[in-house]
This record gives C-alpha cells, sequence and structure tokens, in this order.
C-alpha cells in the first residue's frame, strides 16, 4: 500500500487545498501548534478547509516539553486545539533536536530514556482520550534517543530524505521537504502512507468519529488545599519550601517524596496553599498559556513592578505557562 500525502504549517501560507486534493494528494498532515498551546496561524482554516472538501487529515504538534508532566500538559493543548474537527489520521508528536536545544536552554538535559519518558507521556494522554496516538521524528534521532520499542507501541511517521524507502518499520514516511505541489507556493514535505490509518481508527472506535465529544481535560486550576509548582533547574526542596512557608516533610509527605534530596526541574510537585497552616495571607496563581505578566496584574488588582520584585522577575516578559507565581 503506497498512499500520497503531504504535511503542512504556517509556513506554507494559505493552502488552495482544493487544488492539493485535484493533484492527487489523498491525505495531509497538519501542524497544529507546538509548546504550551501555540496554535499554528493557519491549522484551523487548514482543517476547516479539509474537512469541507472531505481530503483526510491528521495532525502533528511539535515537542517542546522538559518532562514527562509538561509532555501531558502539551498533549491537552493539542487536543483542545483540535476537538471539533474530523480526523481520520494519528495525532502525532514531533519530537527532534530541536526539542533537545530547546529544553538545554530551560537547562534540562534530554537523555534517551527522558526522551522515551516524553513521548510515551504525550501518546499515552492522546490515547486516554479517544485518539490514535503517532510520533514523528528522524533516523538519527531515533537511533540516538528512542530506539526500536517505540515504532513497535506507537504508530511512527519517519523523517528521511531520500529517493528509496529503506524499510523502517513506519506507518508513514516522509522522504522529501523539498516537493512541489499544485496550491502550495514553495517547498513543501511529501510523504507516503504505509497504512490505511482512516480503516483502522475506524475500526477501533478511535478520533470520536462516532460523533461523541472527547473527555474535557482536567482543569488546570489549583485545588483548594494546594498549589503546583513546576521545578525549575537549581531547585532544592528545602528552598521551595522556605520560599511557601511550609517544610520540606509537608512537601515530601503531599508528592510522596521518599529522598527529598531527589527532585527533578521540570516536574511539577504540590505545595500546600498558606504553607499548610492557614495563617499567611499570600496567594498564589500557577501562569496559564497566554497569560502576561502585565494581564495577571490586572487580574489580581497589583502592578508588574510588585509581581516582579514579590518572584525576582528580572524579564517581565519571560514568564513560562506552568510556573506558579506568588501574587499577594
Amino acid at each position: 500500500m503506497s498512499i500520497k500525502g503531504l504535511d503542512v504549517s504556517e509556513f506554507q501560507g494559505t493552502v488552495d487545498w482544493e487544488r492539493v486534493k485535484a493533484a492527487g494528494y489523498q491525505f495531509a498532515m497538519l501542524r497544529a501548534g507546538y509548546g504550551f498551546g501555540t496554535v499554528d496561524k493557519q491549522f484551523h482554516r487548514n482543517a476547516s478547509e479539509c474537512n469541507r472538501i472531505g481530503l483526510p487529515i491528521g495532525v502533528y504538534w511539535f515537542c517542546y516539553a522538559v518532562s514527562p508532566q509538561t509532555a501531558v500538559q502539551e498533549a491537552d493543548g493539542c487536543l483542545d486545539t483540535i476537538s471539533g474537527y474530523r480526523l481520520d489520521y494519528p495525532v502525532c508528536y514531533d519530537i527532534e533536536q530541536a526539542s533537545v536545544a530547546y529544553a538545554a536552554g530551560e537547562g534540562v538535559t534530554i537523555n534517551a530514556p527522558l526522551a522515551k519518558q516524553i513521548v510515551t507521556s504525550f501518546c499515552n494522554r492522546v490515547e486516554e482520550k479517544g485518539y490514535y496516538a503517532m510520533f514523528y521524528t528522524n533516523r538519527n534521532f531515533l537511533d540516538t534517543y528512542l530506539g526500536s520499542s517505540l515504532p513497535e507501541r506507537y504508530a511512527f511517521w519517519y523523517a528521511r530524505y531520500a529517493d528509496s524507502f529503506d524499510g523502517t518499520n513506519c506507518g508513514i514516511w516522509q522522504y522529501t521537504s523539498q516537493g512541489s505541489i499544485p496550491g502550495i507556493s514553495g517547498d513543501v514535505d511529501l510523504d507516503i502512507g504505509y497504512v490505511d490509518y482512516p480503516a483502522a481508527i475506524k475500526a477501533a472506535g478511535l478520533n470520536h468519529l462516532d460523533g461523541s465529544s472527547p473527555a474535557p481535560s482536567p482543569s488546570p486550576s489549583p485545588s483548594p488545599d494546594y498549589i503546583t509548582y513546576v521545578i525549575q533547574p537549581g531547585d532544592t526542596l528545602s528552598g521551595i519550601a522556605q520560599r511557601y512557608g511550609t517544610t520540606v516533610s509537608a512537601l515530601s509527605s503531599l508528592n510522596g517524596i521518599s529522598n527529598p534530596d531527589l527532585i527533578y526541574a521540570g516536574n511539577t510537585i504540590r505545595v500546600p496553599e498558606n504553607g499548610g497552616s492557614g495563617s499567611s495571607g499570600a496567594q498564589y496563581y500557577t501562569i496559564q498559556p497566554g497569560d502576561t505578566l502585565s494581564g495577571i496584574a490586572a487580574r489580581f488588582g497589583t502592578t508588574v513592578s510588585a509581581l516582579s520584585a514579590l518572584n525576582g522577575i528580572s524579564d517581565p516578559d519571560l514568564i513560562y505557562a506552568g510556573n506558579t507565581i506568588r501574587v499577594r
């Protein structure tokens, strides 16, 4: 089986999907977005147009996760973005060397075990929500970080630019980044599908093709009893405890931490509200995708300078979704 396909993002501009379909292309993988809920600027138009003309689509989300927990957050952002569209192809996680470089900039070293955990966490979340999971990478990244077991567990979209297929176990092969297609200006990625994903997904009852709605993602709002904090490079449990007016033992108990000296940057932990004593007037907020410090300041009736001073923020334009800051 050899199915003619392509993949696009906002970098292909405004695509004339009717011309693409007329040229014989049978499926498209659309970039839905990347990182913490950043939606591709052309995704909604691309998905709507493909659905309108009956061109089968899947989606991919580029990985900027630094931990299994942030991979799950990226999966939730992806699933929120694609809900409402018909997907006959998989929901794919795109992890490459650029993902590793981003993590390094955040102080996190991605090694092979962590890379596998990140991909597994994203794909498992996709499956939990009733979608068909896939991951994408190239030969070098597969050999260096992921190994041969993941393509046996999840559908695999394989990038290798060559004239002939090398027999790698995959469902889709991306064979060039310099394709030319009617309806698209400039270069475009071209793919060959080896699996009838629409039939497989329909038979498995996935992607909500029966008209059912995916279960909503858990609310990102903190529990009344605790807030969440994403561990930063250089953090210690004692330092976090001191910052939030609690104790190492309270944090260990709440998070099931057996060794307080072993915590990992990128992991999310629970912190008792008010230090667990109810005596502090401090108030905290977990930054959501799209937040700005000025917007948070306006919401809580304070100022950017006050928030910066309270949280040791040197650049108010650099805040990160998932981090918890003190607002009072």
